[in-house]
């Protein structure tokens, strides 16, 4: 539900330490190490606050080599934040349960909407055997397209750059500037010519722009 995801977010930013560690991330990633040391907690007290934290959508993390960085998920706060003065703001016109009925009922229908959405952008780039006509030049429908084409690869398999362009010819000749983007918009990252997924946390989202 809806109104369990604001609850389960309000709650994880109801610590101290949780609201220390976000205002540390807001100036860049860390690792948990890092973390520990500029609170002067212990590693296994940062993978406690961590956890709960991630499982709200607050933060994600990304791997670097043997290391996790701990990123800050600006755009998921936001848009939880907006949701609760949402709710507030709809208080105004109904019921206690009616407002929440209706919370939800929009939820869905945003979900729906997103979907046909996304179903229409596809029907419209790519032809029937799969191939992407053009690149789209407008940013959310080229992020919807582009993530479409990522879930085909598979999550924790490190990829040579050779089998990413032999992945991305299967969609479209111009794989530098696909695999490019990849890069760029979060889908993956690169490290000495080896790629491999982010965390779908990461991945630039077409219904976070405006």
């Amino acid at each position: 539900m809806q109104l369990d995801k604001l609850v389960t977010f309000y709650k994880a930013l109801g610590d101290p330490t949780r609201v220390r560690i976000l205002a540390i991330l807001a100036n860049g990633p860390l690792h948990g190490q890092a973390l520990a040391g500029k609170l002067g907690v212990t590693p296994p007290t940062i993978t406690h606050h961590m956890a709960k934290l991630r499982e709200a959508g607050i933060v994600y993390e990304r791997r670097d080599k043997n290391t996790i960085y701990f990123y800050l998920h600006e755009a998921n706060m936001k848009r939880q934040t907006q949701a609760i003065l949402n709710v507030l703001e709809r208080a105004k016109d109904f019921s206690e349960e009616g407002l929440f009925a209706q919370a939800e009922e929009n939820h869905d229908q945003r979900r729906a909407q997103m979907a046909a959405e996304h179903m229409h952008v596809i029907k419209s780039f790519l032809t029937p055997d799969g191939k992407l006509k053009q690149i789209p030049s407008q940013r959310k429908k080229k992020l919807i397209v582009f993530e479409h084409m990522v879930r085909g690869l598979e999550h924790g398999r490190k990829y040579k750059e050779q089998e990413i362009n032999d992945y991305i010819r299967q969609f479209h000749q111009d794989y530098a500037t696909i695999r490019r983007e990849f890069v760029m918009n979060h889908y993956m990252y690169r490290e000495d010519g080896i790629y491999e997924l982010n965390p779908e946390e990461m991945w630039a989202k077409a219904e976070d722009l405006r």
